[in-house]
């Protein structure tokens, strides 16, 4: 079924590579014009460009943006009316790690941690909403992580801001459904996904990425690391009107752990 997003306009951040390039390529694919935003302004224009030399010009859009800064999403949501004609669909995908137990892990890692992850995706919902009411039905799409519904004991900074964005969609769902508006609010929880992630992980340690991927996929019931279309196929549904009756949901695309 081609076209499933085919008139919509999306903005995707932290498209500069994994998950969000995944995601802004796949909207594209399926018929949606995407502005992809990055704080890695070169890598998020080469996206673009191979989006446009694929799809054709106008398709995509680049906008070096830090999305923990209000001006920037003033931009970004500025740059999405110009060159989109408006903005119908939103993928707050930009996230970061966050290092150390609870011993170990330094105040400053845990405010950066959650500026990157949930500050952007608050500032993001918050700007966005007054150009999305104009171009109905709408979208917002949070990445989440399964980190943010089940706690390890090596990670609380990541499990406290993941867990912030899942109840953070819920309350701009029920905010935009109780004053009428067509627009849905959903989460994605995935668990360990192939990308530049791993090969950081990789190289801080003294193990190769294939022996850190074996060791993930032990975890997972399916016995496999996810692939980041398999995640991009979750926003593509969340996005298209396929899922227009789901709104304060979260989509796991865990492999199986949230069931053990």
């Amino acid at each position: 079924m081609a076209g499933r997003v085919a008139g919509k306009k999306a903005l995707v951040t932290g498209a500069a590579q994994g998950l969000g390039a995944a995601h802004a390529h796949t909207l594209a694919r399926e018929g949606a014009r995407v502005l992809l935003t990055d704080i890695n302004a070169d890598k998020v224009a080469e996206q673009a460009a191979g989006i446009n030399a694929e799809f054709g010009a106008g398709t995509a859009f680049a906008l070096a943006h830090d999305v923990t800064s209000p001006d920037d999403w003033d931009r970004a949501i500025e740059h999405a009316a110009q060159h989109l004609g408006g903005l119908s669909v939103l993928v707050n995908n930009a996230g970061v790690g966050v290092r150390g137990n609870i011993e170990t892990c330094t105040l400053e890692e845990w405010h950066r941690g959650f500026a990157i992850n949930v500050d952007s995706v608050f500032l993001g919902c918050q700007k966005a909403l007054p150009l999305m009411k104009e171009h109905q039905p709408g979208s917002i799409i949070n990445i989440s992580s399964i980190a943010g519904l089940i706690a390890s004991d090596t990670m609380p900074g990541y499990n406290a801001s993941k867990a912030a964005v899942w109840m953070l969609s819920k309350s701009v769902a029920l905010y935009c459904a109780k004053r009428g508006w067509n627009i849905r609010s959903n989460s994605i929880h995935p668990t360990f996904v192939d990308t530049p992630i791993l090969d950081g992980m990789s190289a801080n340690s003294a193990h190769s990425k294939e022996v850190i991927m074996t060791k993930l996929a032990r975890q997972i019931p399916l016995n496999r690391v996810g692939v980041p279309q398999e995640i991009a196929n979750g926003v593509l549904f969340l996005a298209s009107d396929e899922s227009s009756f789901m709104t304060g949901a979260e989509l796991k695309l865990d492999g199986g752990i949230s069931a053990m």
